[in-house]
């Protein structure tokens, strides 16, 4: 079961976030708070898999409350939580700054009810998500400044042919669970393949895997 705690400072947005969260096996809505500071102490109170997160609040905002959540959590030596970020606002800065504090995830709130549930699913087994538009845009500000370069190249040629075809898809934003259904593999399979990927790589995260993948010319912006 994944527990999740909504921080919302719009209670009639807590409510539908807690609905559609609700109607599905498998999450529960473990608690809601109204600011980024009652967010922090019921994340410490509840230990939530996942704190959906809203940017803009009063008394504490959703960046630095996420930064504190994770924080606290790794002060108390206890696993942390996947926070996902909800906003309205989808400006670049927001991106950076969420990924910078710990974020696992940036979803805008024009989603859909679908999409929120699997946004939650993906970061509770410990994937990153970005919202689509929101990666479209990002990697063609990238590629604008970076074009295409061999640099790569010979890093990339420590792949096996599973594994740059696993970059490819991850390049094009596919979770795990998408790749998996993709290339008609089990899912621990790919988390597998993806670990050897950022181990050989040096990739930090599924951020940098993306950007690499661009960079190297692996996937283009069409894609």
């Amino acid at each position: 079961m994944i527990s999740v705690l909504i921080v919302d400072d719009q209670a009639m947005v807590r409510a539908g976030f807690a609905a559609i969260l609700g109607a599905h096996d498998g999450i529960t809505v473990v608690g809601q708070a109204g600011d980024g500071v009652e967010g922090v102490a019921l994340a410490r109170e509840m230990r939530p898999d996942v704190v959906l997160m809203d940017v803009r609040m009063p008394n504490l905002n959703g960046i630095d409350a996420t930064t504190e959540i994770l924080a606290a959590a790794e002060r108390d030596g206890r696993t942390s939580p996947a926070v996902l970020i909800l906003t309205t606002f989808d400006a670049d800065e927001y991106v950076h700054d969420a990924l910078a504090a710990g974020a696992s995830g940036f979803l805008l709130k024009d989603a859909l009810p679908e999409e929120l549930v699997n946004a939650v699913r993906v970061v509770a087994a410990g994937d990153a998500l970005l919202a689509p538009r929101i990666t479209k845009r990002l990697l063609e500000k990238f590629a604008a400044t970076r074009p295409a370069t061999n640099r790569h190249s010979l890093r990339l040629n420590d792949l096996t042919e599973r594994e740059h075809e696993i970059l490819v898809l991850i390049g094009r934003g596919l979770s795990n669970r998408e790749i998996a259904e993709s290339l008609f593999l089990a899912e621990q399979t790919v988390k597998s393949h993806v670990s050897r990927i950022f181990t050989k790589l040096d990739l930090r995260d599924r951020v940098n895997a993306v950007i690499l993948a661009y960079d190297a010319g692996l996937v283009e912006r069409s894609d």
